[in-house]
């Protein structure tokens, strides 16, 4: 066995884990409130104004970064879920339940946003448009995970169901991102892709990127706090 996986198994026990969280917490919120507040001087007063939606399209510095968030947390959030149902670690299951607030606070982020977008840019707040709808599906999904382990007393009993449901809810995550393309929907088409070169100005993108990485270091700082409050309530 190496040093390396000697150190993994090590940190895999929350009592060990604890104060290793406390200190990711603190640099990861230090650099999250940096790049946020670099982002948003970015996209607020360098991003050039848009052609066609003017200055209304700069909520998107807001919208797109959350939606990425909410369903880059929900995909983690099962990958816990799923190595506490399998290995029956218990740190496992503590991570997918921190994780879950800050993933349905995103969710309900990109939603309201999309809300104040759509109605400048469509004409209405609400359609039921696919990527919109599914969206509301992953908000209810978080939900649905964090009542269902609230309503089992016994912890482990809580995220084995937990974990089954988070697994079973992860087919609606490339629902979400592939919508915009199995089907005619109102929602425009990603601007940014692995495959091709992004569609707006670079000021843009840097913007969108500097808050999107501000918004998953907030993730896992505020994650870090919330897995040490739930060790401090298990372990007490």
């Amino acid at each position: 066995m190496t040093a390396s996986s000697i150190r993994w198994f090590w940190y895999a026990s929350p009592q060990t884990f604890f104060p290793l969280a406390g200190t990711i917490a603190r640099w990861c919120g230090l650099a999250a409130a940096l790049l946020a507040a670099a982002g948003l001087y970015v996209g607020l007063f360098i991003a050039p104004t848009d052609a066609q939606q003017g200055e209304a399209y700069r909520i998107i510095f807001i919208h797109v970064p959350a939606a990425w968030m909410s369903m880059f947390l929900y995909v983690v959030m099962a990958c816990w879920a799923a190595l506490g149902l399998a290995f029956n670690t218990r740190l496992s299951g503590m991570m997918a339940s921190a994780i879950a607030p800050t993933g349905a606070l995103f969710t309900f982020i990109a939603l309201w946003t999309g809300s104040l977008w759509g109605k400048p840019t469509w004409g209405t707040w609400w359609v039921w448009d696919a990527r919109l709808t599914s969206e509301l599906i992953l908000l209810f999904l978080y939900f649905g995970f964090m009542a269902l382990q609230a309503a089992i007393d016994d912890p482990r009993r809580a995220d084995r169901a937990g974990a089954v449901l988070a697994i079973v809810g992860v087919v609606n995550v490339p629902i979400i991102y592939y919508s915009v393309k199995w089907w005619n929907t109102l929602h425009q088409g990603a601007s940014v892709s692995l495959t091709r070169a992004p569609s707006m100005a670079a000021t843009m993108l840097t913007g969108m990127l500097l808050m999107a990485l501000a918004f998953w270091l907030y993730s896992i700082a505020v994650t870090m706090v919330r897995v040490r409050c739930i060790i401090k309530e298990r372990e007490a």
